[in-house]
Order: structure tokens, then sequence, then C-alpha cells
């Protein structure tokens, strides 16, 4: 898991390389297709996580209506039949049975699907029309870091090139975009070096029964994917939530016995995130902050990220609490790569 953590800003490099060119008129590499009047989003897990982030982007950005499910639920509820619908399944190996089984269901609606997998031979690139690469290299880590980060890179291309093609991002604006996606690995790079630091927070958390995270806007799916990081490997209870909604019954869970993880990035939220860790502050609970600079000093502890647009903030904010993930499961005696009761489809 460490070494696939350590090597994110070069597959992101890589995914780049693979999406990106230099013609100003079409600067993405992905396929024709007509821009759709709503997208439908399927996945389990962390690519769920990927999704809802996605849908943030689609919606804002692009301006296109998304809506997302968990794949194992589409089955029992799809999205009722409409026009000119594009669907995009995400799974790292291809093969998750949920998302297999929902893809074919869709099918039925005449809508048009798009696949992100990290593996072009897969079961899902057999059933889709078109295939999305990750372009992430094998991964073996049962918890997902290195296919998560380029799964999210794959929709912001996506998201960009919709928005291109919609004129909702001038010519100027598109090439300020892309020119801060290229800078990506270099600030991955950077806050890869708080490595150390992060390792030794994680001592705070050895004897912790439960945890929970928090995250306003683009950050909630952030806070769902390190809660699940902290579930998968390191078996702590830890319970991803909406800022604002934690406000509404959960915190009464409160206790000073009670780790709270903040991802509280400077952008158009972060004043609400603020007010809601005071509230959590004034309960006796300990808090760690997953801040840009400046914004330490609100909090019990904090983790510094590099200063990036609030868009673009989910590829920095994950990496500490994968990092955290990591370290805390290595505390505990635990074998990182094969959590109890968990499996990972793995292809050539």
């Amino acid at each position: 898991m460490l070494k696939e953590i350590y090597q994110q800003p070069e597959v992101v490099r890589t995914c780049l390389a693979h999406y990106l060119n230099s013609n100003p008129d079409r600067p993405f590499n992905l396929p024709d297709r007509p821009i759709p009047n709503q997208i439908h989003l399927l996945a389990c897990g962390t690519s769920w996580h990927a999704c809802l982030i996605a849908q943030h982007w689609l919606e804002q950005i692009a301006g296109i209506p998304t809506r997302v499910r968990a794949a194992s639920e589409f089955v029992a509820a799809p999205f009722p039949p409409t026009s000119n619908i594009l669907t995009i399944a995400a799974t790292q190996s291809g093969e998750t049975a949920d998302t297999l089984a929902a893809v074919q269901l869709a099918r039925h609606s005449q809508t048009h699907l798009f696949g992100i997998t990290n593996q072009p031979e897969s079961s899902l690139s057999q059933i889709v029309d078109r295939t999305l690469l990750t372009h992430a290299g094998r991964e073996i880590g049962v918890a997902a870091t290195k296919t998560f980060l380029t799964q999210l890179l794959v929709f912001y291309c996506l998201t960009l090139d919709f928005a291109h093609q919609r004129q909702q991002l001038s010519g100027a604006q598109m090439q300020d975009a892309i020119a801060k996606l290229h800078a990506l690995p270099d600030h991955i790079t950077t806050l890869l070096q708080q490595d150390s630091a992060i390792q030794t927070l994680a001592q705070s958390f050895a004897t912790a029964e439960h945890c929970i995270v928090l995250g306003r806007g683009i950050q909630r799916p952030i806070a769902l994917e390190g809660a699940l990081k902290l579930k998968e490997t390191t078996y702590l209870h830890a319970e991803g939530y909406a800022a604002g909604e934690f406000m509404h019954g959960p915190i009464a869970l409160l206790d000073a016995r009670i780790p709270v993880i903040v991802l509280a990035p400077a952008g158009s939220v972060y004043p609400d995130t603020l007010a809601n860790v005071r509230k959590i502050k004034a309960n006796g609970a300990s808090v760690l902050g997953i801040v840009t600079a400046g914004g330490e000093a609100d909090f019990d502890r904090a983790i510094v990220l590099p200063s990036i647009d609030e868009s673009l903030s989910p590829f920095l904010s994950v990496i500490p609490l994968q990092l955290l993930a990591y370290h805390l499961a290595v505390l505990r005696g635990l074998d990182v790569d094969r959590p109890r009761n968990i499996t990972k489809t793995l292809t050539e």
C-alpha cells in the first residue's frame, strides 16, 4: 500500500500524458460523443466515492445534471429511462460483480455506456461502448489508492472536455485548468514529504476504537473515502459524514475519546466547516484538521496541504488519509495489504 501511495505522482503524470494533448481546440484525447442531457454514474466502494466527486464536477463545472448510485443499489432501483443519457461505470478491476450487473441492466435503457477501469481486457470493457483506462499500473494492495486518484483524473478530464464543448469555460480558463492539472504531480510529491509527521500523528489514534471523518461540499466524498480506508486497513470503526449533517444528530456520539478528522482546505465552504469545528471542540473532542496554510490555528493538530484550487483539492486531501490508514494499521500489527474478509480482483 505504501509503495502504491508513493507511486501516485508518477501515475498521475502517466494518466495525464494519455488524456492531454497540445491541440487548443480539442485538448483532450477522449472519444467523440454527443453532449448528454444527463449523466448516470455507477460504482461500488472507493470507485463510488470517485463518482460522488465526479458528480460535483460535472454539475458545477460542466453544467450537466448527474446522478450517482451505488451499483449494488441500482439493480434494485434503476434510474427511470430518459433520452440522451450517458452512463459511466467505474471499477478498478473491471470485474466487480455488482457493477457489471448494474451495467447489464443499464444496457436495456438505450443509454450510451462508458467504463472507467484500470484493466483493458476486463469484463467491463466487453460490455460498454467505450473504455477509458486509468493507466495506474498494477495495484496489489486491497485498499485502493493510486487507482482512486487516476479515476478522479479521468473524470476531471471528461468534465473539462464537456465544459469545453458546452462553452462553460473560456479558452483562457481551459488553459489555466490544464496548467493546474500538470502541476498536480509536484503538489502530491510535496505532500508526501509530510509522511513522517503523519506517521507520528498515527500514534495518537493507536488506542482509539472509533473515529469521525468530516467534509463539506466536494470534501464529503473524501471523508467517506478516508473512513473506508481506516475501516479496511485498521479495523477502526470510522464514520464519514457531511460536516453540516453531523450536527443533526450524530454529534451526540462525541466525547474526548473519539478523535475527529476534518477536511478543511481553503475554499467556499471553509467558513461553514470552521463553524462546525468550533461546535465539535466545544463538546470536548480532539480535532485533526487537513487544511491549507493559515488554517492550522483552528485545530488541535493539522496536516497542511499545498495551496490548490478548491475543485482540485480532493486529489490532495485524500493522501494524508491514505498515509494515516497505512501507518495506523502497521502500529496495530495488521497486514495492510491483505485485510480480513476482503478480496481484490487482480488481473495482468
